[in-house]
């Protein structure tokens, strides 16, 4: 879906990737809120679950049928005009798709963080009530899914490095407010910075994976197999800190990989010379 939306963006010329994303935010909280309904409807999980999968097995393929046909790859010997061969890992050798997978890394334990302990750690650490706590959470997500929607207009008026900096830096911002806020509203300002801070970084690094359409299944797949780590391996991480310092001050954590995502925020520069001014 990465490599389709990649296709999208070339063919329209402006950067769209996030608002796909923001796509996937928005099915996250529908998700949430049919199954809170279901919940209180006592609709039994079974039976919730069988119409949820009925519905997707009745959208997906219709949706499919309007995707762009895929790039054909050019004949080759074997070796391309960089010299790098066009195996199938062929992409894992490469300097720059592995960059671009671990600065994906990074927003994603700094999104994934978020999605996982940011409701406990509010009630943990501001003693909210569970349904606070769930609201917290859901100002993310939508803080988040704002961001992914208009992050497009930015993209394409600053370029994609000074943008993700930028906002790494709001999403750093934000978690210092969320950790060491006084008082719960401020908690919830943070957790809004927090969001928008960090929902152009994975679609960017999408993006800059796929580049090259000759080889953006290969690359998109390396990146996002990094990418994916973080949401394996951040909550437990999270929790193990949080065990001895607090789910609360264990989102602290984040910041160490926000530093990274920075550092490394030059490899997601577009291939083609000149293109962002």
């Amino acid at each position: 879906m990465n490599v389709q939306g990649a296709e999208v963006e070339r063919h329209l010329g402006q950067s769209i990737m996030p608002r796909f994303h923001a796509g996937y935010s928005i099915g996250t909280v529908a998700g949430a809120l049919v199954g809170s309904a279901a919940v209180a409807m006592h609709v039994p999980v079974t039976a919730h679950l069988l119409l949820v999968s009925l519905a997707v097995v009745l959208v997906v393929p219709w949706g499919v049928r309007a995707f762009l046909p895929d790039h054909e790859p050019e004949p080759t010997s074997g070796v391309d005009e960089e010299g790098v061969g066009r195996r199938p890992l062929a992409a894992w050798t490469e300097r720059r798709t592995l960059l671009i997978g671990v600065f994906v890394l990074a927003f994603a334990f700094a999104e994934g963080t978020a999605n996982d302990w940011l409701g406990v750690a509010t009630i943990d650490g501001y003693g909210a009530s569970p349904a606070v706590g769930t609201l917290a959470f859901a100002v993310f997500l939508a803080a988040m899914t704002t961001g992914r929607w208009f992050g497009p207009g930015l993209l394409d008026r600053f370029g994609r490095v000074r943008v993700v900096r930028g906002l790494g830096l709001v999403a750093l911002v934000g978690l210092v407010v969320f950790v060491s806020g006084l008082h719960l509203a401020v908690a919830f300002a943070g957790a809004v910075l927090w969001g928008v801070g960090v929902s152009l970084g994975f679609p960017v690094g999408m993006s800059a994976g796929a580049d090259d359409p000759r080889r953006a299944a290969a690359r998109v797949s390396v990146v996002s197999s990094i990418g994916y780590c973080a949401f394996l391996a951040g909550p437990p991480l999270v929790g193990l800190i949080g065990q001895h310092l607090g789910v609360l001050r264990a989102q602290s954590a984040v910041a160490v990989l926000l530093a990274v995502a920075a550092l490394l925020a030059g490899n997601v520069r577009p291939l083609v010379p000149d293109a962002e001014g």
